[in-house]
């Protein structure tokens, strides 16, 4: 297969099967458009147990299956937020971990699971759920990006702390941590909320401007109330 990132707003992915047979899969409704030559199959990706955790991460229960039917067909998945999306080589990459929603779409190949955080406090306090995404097997996966992509690769014991909604994935060989903000000041005044994620290294994060959760939730307080 071949693809292309289209669109710098709200951008999408166009994909090229080279082969009858190849097929990628997305969440319910992620697909954007498509060529004749498609067959689409929705199912519980995994099995029952698999596609419940994968609603608790922020994916839909049932995954659809888009199967070329000749060479030459194409579909579209498009982004939901403004942003970017990335590509990513699962196999070079030997798996990632990402924060729920971020899957726009993947290769057969490319295996979506329930990932959880070694620690109970990430999960309760962190912000993002106690569930998080487990990426691993091998080909093309594409993530959503909320606003724009920053990069870090973090030396062996080097830490970030970053606020928890702009954690979009590391790899797996970063440790996960969630770090409560201290003094009492800071946490009634200083506007950034009780905790930040600590990510130490080796390895790479992939972060976001934006937190497009924390900014639905300011535009809900300015929708007036009767």
């Amino acid at each position: 297969m071949r693809y292309e990132v289209l669109g710098d707003t709200m951008p999408a992915v166009e994909v090229v099967f080279d082969v009858a047979g190849e097929s990628m899969y997305t969440q319910s409704g992620g697909m954007a458009w498509m060529s004749e030559g498609i067959e689409m199959d929705s199912n519980m990706r995994g099995g029952l147990g698999k596609s419940i955790g994968r609603m608790f991460s922020g994916e839909s229960l049932f995954m659809a299956t888009y199967k070329a039917e000749k060479p030459g067909a194409m579909i579209a998945f498009a982004s939901t937020v403004a942003g970017e999306v990335l590509p990513i080589d699962v196999g070079a990459t030997g798996g990632m971990i990402c924060q729920k929603g971020a899957f726009l779409c993947a290769q057969e190949s490319v295996n979506l699971s329930v990932a959880l955080t070694k620690k109970l406090s990430a999960g309760l306090f962190g912000g993002e759920g106690f569930i998080l995404q487990d990426i691993s097997g091998s080909g093309m996966v594409f993530l959503e990006i909320d606003g724009n992509k920053i990069e870090k690769n973090l030396a062996p014991g080097e830490v970030i702390k970053v606020d928890t909604g702009n954690v979009v994935a590391f790899e797996k060989s970063v440790k996960y941590e969630i770090e409560t903000v201290k003094g009492l000041k800071n946490i009634f005044f200083g506007g950034e909320g009780l905790f930040l994620t600590k990510l130490t290294g080796p390895g790479r994060v992939i972060l976001q401007t934006q937190n497009f959760n924390e900014f639905a939730g300011r535009i809900i307080r300015m929708v007036p109330s009767r």
